[in-house]
């Protein structure tokens, strides 16, 4: 089953960005499709494969950070390809 999940990692400190940076950079050498914009990053894959990256990777990053927020969405679809047609 193929699913989409988009991410907004907000460690709560000064120095916000490298976590962010981080968290990204291993996300992206899953070998998944993880596409990135200004507000959220979004990983495409088949379900188990997502899941099992995001429960290391999030407790990676929760372990690390003292205060952080995770917000998740989850769709079951790839939505990878989609293109607004308007």
């Amino acid at each position: 089953m193929k699913i989409s999940v988009e991410l907004t990692l907000t460690p709560l400190q000064d120095n916000f960005e490298p976590p962010i940076i981080d968290f990204i950079k291993k996300l992206r050498a899953s070998g998944l499709t993880v596409l990135e914009n200004p507000m959220s990053t979004q990983v495409y894959g088949e379900y188990d494969r997502v899941m099992d990256l995001l429960q290391s990777e999030i407790k990676e990053a929760f372990e690390n950070l003292d205060h952080v927020v995770l917000a998740m969405k989850m769709v079951k679809s790839d939505r990878s390809g989609y293109e607004p047609h308007f």
